[in-house]
């Protein structure tokens, strides 16, 4: 993802409560799935809070909320990885890389950043069958916020 998300950097951009940035990250996440467009099968996995990386547990966090959609097609999917690069960035998001992965099934990736909200997202399209897996043409979507500090007198008290 981006620097700041991959890296889950231990120096927060700002103090927000955890339920803000929890709500902001499902909104987020709906906005992205608006943008897919695509009639599925959900995951059922919602945000999660995570130490940022290097940070003592307890004051800094970052929000992840990792999720799939099942679509009907490869061609169906293709179309979706097309539109969430052609109308992200007509929403604030600037896509920072777009193509085939080193993964063995050199799946389509798509990272972008929203500077403003501070949040990044991956999406990965892995084709019906691919990589020598059995599976259905599915769409893994991770949102990701960069770090923040609880505010005074909080801790972050669920992982």
């Amino acid at each position: 993802m981006t620097d700041q998300a991959e890296s889950g950097a231990s120096k927060p951009v700002g103090t927000r409560s955890i339920d803000d940035v929890d709500a902001e990250t499902k909104e987020i996440s709906s906005q992205i799935l608006d943008v897919i467009a695509v009639k599925g099968k959900m995951s059922k996995s919602g945000p999660g809070v995570s130490t940022c990386e290097g940070a003592e547990r307890g004051k800094l966090f970052l929000m992840r909320h990792p999720w799939s959609l099942t679509g009907s097609s490869d061609a169906e999917l293709m179309r979706a990885m097309t539109r969430l690069k052609e109308d992200l960035p007509k929403h604030g998001w600037k896509i920072v890389k777009y193509g085939r992965n080193s993964s063995k099934a050199k799946s389509l990736e798509l990272t972008a950043d929203h500077a403003e909200k501070k949040f990044a997202v991956n999406v990965e399209l892995w084709e019906k069958d691919s990589g020598g897996d059995t599976n259905d043409p599915t769409l893994l979507v991770n949102v990701v916020s960069a770090c923040y500090q609880v505010p005074d007198g909080e801790e972050v008290d669920r992982y």
